[in-house]
């Protein structure tokens, strides 16, 4: 089981929907561009998973999946606020957690680091957390991410909304996963797996 609970969800949700995974593909802005900073641009940021469909095409092929498993949720007003007024998180400038969204040099980066791992530069961008406070179209739509990722879809999708469509689909055949064969033991046992939400992809 991967260190990060959420990436594991995020696996086994991606592999339910028929996507090939890879995990923390690495990226950084190339030290020739104009912009690069050393002490801030040297150190590698990567992807948390990357998910590649073998039948579909366009932006539904490639699924880019950034993990942010804070207990208390995401709070979109919040982190947007934080970013628009350069405010610490978690210890850490609020860009630095969300560097390929915000940064040019990093996001021309990361498109890189995808399009050399996926063989194509249209993908859909998520940010995968454990519950989604407030609007999350104000996130999905912001004009500055969707600049820097050339164009590509933002995304938010929450716990619940993975855990519902993960419990919805278990069958009885073995998932070499260890969440997925506890999610098929629960529902062997007479387990209610009832999480609120919908299939929507941002949940609530």
């Amino acid at each position: 089981m991967k260190e990060d609970i959420l990436e594991q969800i995020v696996e086994d949700y991606l592999h339910s929907r028929g996507y090939f995974t890879r995990h923390n593909l690495k990226f950084r802005p190339d030290r020739s561009h104009p912009q690069f900073i050393s002490n801030q641009d040297s150190n590698h940021s990567d992807v948390d998973v990357i998910g590649l469909h073998p039948t579909k095409i366009g932006v539904d092929r490639v699924w880019v999946v950034s993990c942010k498993s804070w207990q208390s949720g995401f709070d979109v007003k919040q982190k947007l606020e934080a970013l628009a007024g350069n405010k610490v998180t978690s210890g850490r400038e609020t860009w630095r957690l969300f560097r390929e969204l915000v940064e040019p040099k990093w996001a021309q980066a990361f498109c890189q680091a995808v399009k050399a791992a996926t063989g194509q530069s249209e993908f859909t961008y998520f940010t995968a957390v454990t519950r989604v406070k407030g609007d999350p179209l104000a996130w999905e739509y912001n004009p500055t991410f969707g600049q820097n990722l050339r164009g590509n879809p933002v995304r938010l999708i929450s716990l619940q909304v993975m855990m519902q469509e993960l419990s919805e689909g278990m069958t009885t055949t073995v998932v070499p996963s260890h969440l997925g064969r506890t999610v098929q033991l629960l529902k062997a046992a007479g387990a209610k797996l009832n999480w609120p939400g919908s299939g929507a992809a941002h949940g609530s």
